[in-house]
């Protein structure tokens, strides 16, 4: 399995939402982001800064806290966006119908550890780490599979 990284300082909100737009447009069905760090590290930030650019219309877009999920339709096709922070059984997730999501919608999923052994191998992993500037922060990208690459090098810039 491929493992390559890539690392950015994130200097400000702005900045990670500018890096998410930039990956937003990278995105197809298939494509699976795991969003990893602690709570207030700017996961749910960077996931409706890629779901708000990829919108035709303008709209809300909550966190998924409390309902696991949120689904959005765009040009580029649908969207699951996951907050599987209260999941407590990876079986729970069976009855949303992800395994067919995983393969014909977006996904982006927060807190990614509590899918277990169903941690999708191809995904694009993205760990935010709190920094000494509390706007800032440290974004390490991990890509597990060949389509990632063009991905990681623009992490990188």
């Amino acid at each position: 399995m491929l493992r390559d990284a890539a690392h950015r300082h994130l200097k400000s909100p702005e900045d990670s939402a500018a890096l998410a737009r930039t990956i937003a447009g990278a995105l197809k069905p298939g494509d699976t982001l795991l969003l990893e760090g602690p709570i207030g590290a700017g996961k749910t930030h960077f996931a409706r800064s890629i779901i708000q650019s990829m919108l035709t219309d303008p709209e809300d877009v909550p966190s998924p806290t409390f309902t696991l999920v949120q689904t959005y339709e765009t040009d580029a096709g649908e969207i699951w966006h996951l907050d599987l922070y209260r999941l407590t059984d990876p079986s729970e997730l069976s009855e949303l119908g992800l395994e067919d999501a995983l393969e014909d919608a977006i996904c982006i999923i927060e807190w990614p550890d509590r899918l277990g052994d169903d941690v999708p191998q191809n995904a694009l992993r993205l760990t935010f780490a709190l920094d000494a500037d509390p706007d800032a922060r440290q974004l390490t990208a991990t890509a597990g599979a060949e389509r990632w690459m063009s991905i990681l090098r623009q992490v990188n810039d």
